[in-house]
């Protein structure tokens, strides 16, 4: 833990820490405050800069970049910390949608807290609430996984997930889409499931049913994008 003893007492010279949710395609998805808050912000900590650089270009915003990925998140955290101590107001954003949520983050707003730094979250798009939303299966109680581990462990927790009796989200990539559901038609066959790809974005689109004929619709063309995965409680119909 990252812990500024002399400088604890001088907390209203702190600067504050916003997390900005950003549009997970569509650019018109992102809202007024959160313009103001990247374009007044001192600096903008982004995940990859391809991504942010459209945004920002879009919206006219010029405010000083930084970067700040999975793999260098804890090598920079000192240096933002520091940064916010001596009273510069920072924004932190990821590719798309709601930071720290399967994305970069969560560290460096643990020890924002720890440190007495203000941390205010900027609502927006999530496409795990998102698809939740279109799903038609429950959602007055669900467990998100997000991506699953790629190897180790990855079949004993989809062995949990099978007994689970609440809605399943789950995030997957376009190179594992077709084995998550080949994994479901072994581990969940009576499972309704509903996977939607590119949500907000043009070619966006969903499949609902069972595993088996999700998959047989995905093996007739090649898929693209990134997906979420609702599956329904045992015994939804």
């Amino acid at each position: 833990m990252i812990i500024y003893e002399n400088l604890l007492a001088e907390k209203t010279n702190y600067g504050e820490l916003f997390i900005v949710a950003t549009p997970i395609g569509n650019l018109g998805d992102i809202s007024f405050r959160a313009i103001e808050i990247l374009k007044t912000a001192d600096i903008i900590y982004y995940e990859d800069t391809r991504v942010t650089s459209n945004l920002l270009k879009h919206y006219n915003v010029q405010t000083a970049l930084k970067p700040m990925n999975a793999r260098m998140e804890e090598k920079v955290i000192a240096t933002v910390i520091a940064k916010l101590i001596n009273g510069l107001n920072i924004a932190l954003v990821s590719d798309a949608g709601t930071p720290t949520i399967s994305d970069p983050g969560i560290r460096l707003v643990s020890e924002a807290i720890k440190n007495g730094v203000k941390v205010t979250g900027i609502p927006g798009a999530n496409a795990a609430i998102l698809a939740l939303s279109i799903s038609g299966l429950p959602t007055n109680s669900f467990i998100f996984e997000g991506f699953l581990p790629q190897k180790k462990g990855r079949q004993k927790l989809l062995k949990e997930l099978a007994e689970e009796r609440r809605t399943i989200v789950l995030y997957e990539s376009t190179y594992r889409i077709e084995k998550l559901l080949k994994e479901l038609e072994n581990y969940m066959p009576d499972r309704l499931v509903v996977v939607c790809r590119e949500l907000t974005k043009k070619f966006e689109e969903s499949w609902r049913g069972y595993p088996t004929g999700i998959l047989n619709n995905f093996e007739l063309k090649t898929t693209k994008g990134e997906f979420v995965v609702i599956i329904a409680p045992i015994n939804w119909k």
